[in-house]
C-alpha cells in the first residue's frame, strides 16, 4: 500500500503543471476514479479542510488521502510522492536558470502553457460545484464571493466568518420552524 501511495502521488506531482488547483481533478481520478480509496463525499471534505490548513494544496490533500489510507506513515510517504517531483524540477531548473532565463523559446513555452493552466483550474471549480451540490438556487453565494475577494478585495477570511455565522442562523431558524409551538 505505501509503494502505491508513494508513486501514484509522485506521479501526480511529476506530470501535473499549474499548482494544486490544477491537480485536482488528476487527484480525484487517481484516488477516486481509479484506485477507490475514498468517495468523491470524503474527497470533497479533504480539498476544504486542504485550502483551510497552511500550506500547498495538493501537499495537502496528499497528506490527508495518506492518512486517511494507512496513518501517519501514509501521510509521510504520500507527502514524499507528492513532493519529490517538485523539489527535483525546482533544483535542476534552479541549477540551469542562468543558461535560460533571457531564451525567447523558454518564454513562448511559458506564455503558451497559461491558458492551459486555467483551464486546469476552471474543472475542479466547476466538479467540486457539482460534489458541493450547488444549484441554480445557491449559485449566486460562490458568485458573490469571488466577486467581493476579487473587486472588492474583502479578506477569505471575513467571507468564511459570515458563512459560518449564516449556516447557524439557518439553523437556528429552521429548527425553530420545526419544533411544535408549545
Amino acid at each position: 500500500m505505501f509503494w502505491q501511495l508513494f508513486t501514484s502521488f509522485m506521479k501526480i506531482g511529476a506530470f501535473t503543471i499549474g499548482g494544486g488547483y490544477a491537480m485536482l481533478p488528476i487527484i480525484e481520478a487517481e484516488v477516486v476514479t481509479k484506485r477507490q480509496w475514498i468517495t468523491s463525499e470524503d474527497f470533497l471534505d479533504m480539498v476544504v479542510l486542504a485550502q483551510t490548513a497552511p500550506g500547498i494544496l495538493a501537499m495537502n490533500i496528499s497528506i490527508l488521502v495518506g492518512e486517511k489510507i494507512a496513518g501517519k506513515r501514509g501521510a509521510v510517504v504520500s507527502a514524499l510522492g507528492a513532493g519529490l517531483p517538485s523539489f527535483i524540477a525546482i533544483l535542476v531548473f534552479a541549477m540551469f536558470l542562468n543558461q535560460f532565463q533571457d531564451n525567447e523559446y523558454v518564454a513562448r513555452a511559458f506564455r503558451a502553457i497559461r491558458p492551459a493552466v486555467i483551464a486546469l483550474i476552471a474543472v475542479p471549480v466547476f466538479k467540486l460545484a457539482k460534489t458541493a451540490k450547488i444549484t441554480l438556487k445557491t449559485v449566486w453565494i460562490p458568485i458573490l464571493t469571488a466577486l467581493l475577494i476579487w473587486l472588492l478585495g474583502v479578506s477569505p477570511i471575513w467571507i468564511i466568518l459570515v458563512a459560518i455565522v449564516s449556516g447557524l442562523l439557518i439553523r437556528i431558524l429552521k429548527d425553530k420552524k420545526q419544533r411544535p409551538h408549545s
